[in-house]
């Protein structure tokens, strides 16, 4: 009875820390990286140029290493829309008589019709529709700049608003020739895109079918 007593709190417990705990993601993994140190810091060599704080003069702020941050325009508008329509039909039909029978059995037969006929159709039609604004901005890191100079960038806007939480989070690669002079890139110019808008919370809780009725509604189909 113990024992039994013990799996229930500790389903409880389970069930509570859940209730609690950060949604999954798909996006990109890390969601932020740090710069890497740098191996050694130059001396201070003068009294307006410092080796150890110059930048070269034509470089702009433009992201381009890991650490670095870039702003994500989201600006997602799809649509899409589908329709189908089928039909087929077949009709036959069949006549006979026997008029007369002379010097022949079945003479009873005589006068004897038969009609027969068959119709068959079939009708279908479908339509499917399917409509996505996601609008907003969010800033991202740099977390790995590959061969070629494109950068994998992934980040978390996370909000808390009263008795939840939203989450917004992006990641994709950037190509550094459509990141603008602000260091601002369009979510639809970033390949291999994965964005999120989820929330936690007894609100969104209370939105999520119960893993009862699923259960119940997998063996039950019908």
């Amino acid at each position: 009875m113990r024992a039994l007593f013990a799996a229930l709190l500790t389903t409880l417990l389970v069930g509570c820390a859940a209730l609690d705990s950060v949604p999954p993601t798909a996006v990109h993994q890390p969601m932020s990286a740090r710069p890497t140190q740098r191996a050694q810091m130059a001396p201070a060599n003068g009294a307006i140029f410092q080796a150890n704080a110059t930048r070269p003069l034509f470089e702009d702020r433009r992201a381009r290493l890991v650490g670095d941050t870039i702003t994500i325009n989201l600006v997602e508008n799809t649509s899409a829309q589908k329709a189908s329509n089928a039909s087929a039909g077949r009709d036959s039909s069949i006549s006979g008589g026997i008029n007369t029978v002379n010097k022949l059995p079945f003479k009873n037969l005589a006068g004897l019709s038969l009609d027969a006929g068959t119709s068959n159709s079939f009708d279908g039609s479908g339509a499917a529709a399917a409509n996505n604004l996601f609008n907003g901005t969010i800033t991202v890191t740099v977390v790995e700049v590959y061969p070629n100079g494109n950068m994998l960038v992934s980040g978390e806007k996370q909000i808390a608003i009263n008795q939840g939480d939203e989450f917004i989070r992006f990641s994709g690669v950037v190509n550094p020739t459509y990141v603008t002079t602000s260091n601002t890139v369009q979510s639809t110019q970033v390949a291999d895109a994965r964005m999120e808008y989820k929330g936690s919370g007894y609100i969104a809780d209370s939105q999520v079918m119960g893993w009862l009725q699923r259960f119940f509604i997998a063996l039950l189909p019908i």
